[in-house]
């Protein structure tokens, strides 16, 4: 009963991931956690395992998906790459700062943060995007309607936002995926689906980076990454299918729902210790 628990929370992680490019890590890690106070089997779980655990997961997440959308020839590799240069120093800082987190005070932040991610989610198709600059990277695309638009970023503006993402996604564990997709989006203009796109291949690239890390530190559960990998690999592919085929506002509310409801779960359990 546990493997398959641990099989589909990587197979909802995957989809989830892949479809919104969250990296699946904003999945899997408030999943340990919750198991951890619910379950003897996951009863040694911390904070750091959960995070090196999930960031292990995203490796096989963010290839599958990105095999997945270079087929769809929807990644935008410079942008993605100039991202990595501020992302990659990021996740290690992160890496860096969970080292000595205490449990109850990482639940408490984490279950702040992902509460967060839900306003994120509810604002991001709200705001008026910003123009592409005149300088920097720019691109072109055809939106649904057929109209030329632009998008586009500062290289510097772009690292040290990536910075701050990456920093998250070392901390955290999520990929920084539910921070970059709105950034492209409402900062630099992204067409929705070469955000998403994009930010699977930067989940990927950072995932590498922190999960070394905190393999180093022995912060992975390799007996829960064994049941976890295969559901997020195919999770992944089926994600990226249904991101090409699907809108996705009823899989947005429906993730805003989830995250306030384990974001109050984490809280509790860090408050109350139960």
């Amino acid at each position: 009963m546990v493997w398959i628990l641990l099989m589909m929370t990587g197979l909802l992680a995957g989809i989830l991931g892949s479809l919104m490019g969250l990296g699946g890590g904003i999945i899997v890690v408030p999943a340990l956690m919750v198991y951890s106070g619910i379950h003897e089997f996951f009863s040694h779980v911390t904070p750091q395992t959960a995070v090196g655990t999930s960031l292990l997961i995203m490796i096989f997440t963010g290839l599958s998906s990105t095999l997945a959308y270079m087929k769809q020839k929807k990644i935008d590799y410079v942008a993605g790459a100039v991202f990595f240069i501020g992302s990659g120093p990021g996740a290690l800082t992160g890496v860096w700062l969970n080292k000595g987190m205490e449990t109850e005070p990482f639940l408490v932040w984490f279950g702040i943060f992902m509460i967060f991610m839900s306003f994120i989610l509810i604002v991001r198709n709200r705001l008026p995007a910003m123009k592409a600059p005149k300088k920097g990277i720019r691109r072109t695309y055809i939106d649904a309607e057929g109209d030329e638009k632009e998008y586009g970023f500062q290289p510097i503006t772009g690292v040290l936002t990536a910075f701050v993402v990456g920093m998250c996604s070392g901390l955290f564990g999520i990929g920084g995926g539910s921070l970059m997709v709105p950034v492209m989006i409402l900062l630099f203009s992204f067409p929705p689906h070469t955000a998403v796109a994009t930010s699977m291949f930067l989940v990927l690239l950072s995932a590498l980076t922190s999960s070394v890390s905190h393999i180093a530190l022995g912060n992975v559960e390799w007996l829960y990454a064994l049941a976890l990998i295969p559901g997020a690999w195919f999770g992944a592919k089926i994600g990226a299918a249904v991101n090409q085929r699907l809108k996705s506002n009823t899989l947005v509310l429906i993730l805003r729902i989830f995250l306030v409801i384990i974001g109050i779960r984490l809280i509790w359990q860090g408050v109350t210790g139960t």
